[in-house]
């Protein structure tokens, strides 16, 4: 295992590619944190608004960097045709997915970590400025605030499982633009049906299934009676659909030719 690790790990930090696509993970998870924030300003009377959540809303579209970098470790092999000598060199399949799910999953949680540092400490710094102070009931995002520390730290795992459902579709599809299509789908079109089906009761179960919808209720801080799914059971179904999908993955890696 030792050695698997040791070569997945050396071909996935040797594409320059997939450094760029780390640092565009968090510079477009910081910058539209930035914007979120700085387009919220405390109102007296409006509704109370979740400053973590709404700091970490940057986190959305970072995935979708994530999500390409961990189908490239996959399907990036599949097209060069270096996979036949990854099997060769290596020929117990699950061994190797193995490996890939451990250097990505390590990638993801790194780059997870930075960016959603980056966007606290946006919301840190700009918030107090649009009205969001102690004096009207909101304090300073801190991770010693035992909730935004259980928040911050399960954004993090949420990029991971992400980084994981996207390796095994790419394992059992082979395809990078087929893959990175499937898992992108299956992230955003579970939020956008359930804004659009009329029947509450549907709309309610969707954004319970839905693998994006259910994992960032880990996110949330207040109110969290009206999450449809609460915040770790939510992270639970991302976990579920990520194990799915390693399985599926590893079931046709190991009956198919490569």
């Amino acid at each position: 295992m030792s050695s698997a690790l040791h070569a997945e790990w050396t071909k996935l930090r040797s594409v320059a590619g997939n450094a760029w696509l780390m640092i565009g993970a968090i510079a477009h998870a910081v910058a539209l944190s930035g914007v979120a924030v700085a387009a919220e300003h405390y109102s007296p009377g409006g509704s109370p608004v979740d400053i973590t959540r709404l700091s970490l809303v940057g986190i959305d579209l970072a995935q979708a960097l994530i999500v390409i970098l961990a189908v490239h470790a996959m399907c990036g092999e599949y097209s060069s045709g270096m996979i036949r000598i990854t099997l060769t060199a290596l020929p117990r399949r699950l061994t190797v997915l193995a490996a890939k799910a451990a250097t990505v999953c390590l990638v993801a949680l790194f780059a997870g970590a930075i960016a959603v540092l980056g966007c606290l400490l946006v919301g840190r710094l700009v918030l107090p400025s649009h009205g969001f102070t102690s004096v009207h009931g909101y304090a300073l995002l801190s991770l010693a605030h035992t909730p935004t520390l259980r928040a911050a730290v399960g954004t993090v795992l949420y990029l991971a499982l992400i980084a994981l459902l996207s390796l095994g579709i790419a394992a059992a599809v082979r395809d990078s633009a087929a893959a990175v299509g499937l898992v992108l789908g299956l992230l955003y079109c579970f939020p956008i049906v359930a804004a659009l089906v009329g029947d509450p009761r549907w709309q309610h179960r969707l954004e319970r299934l839905g693998p994006m919808t259910a994992g960032l209720s880990v996110q949330a801080t207040t109110d969290l009676r009206s999450l449809p799914i609460g915040p770790w059971t939510g992270l639970g179904v991302l976990a579920a659909w990520a194990g799915a999908a390693l399985l599926l993955g590893g079931l046709l890696l190991i009956v198919r030719d490569a």
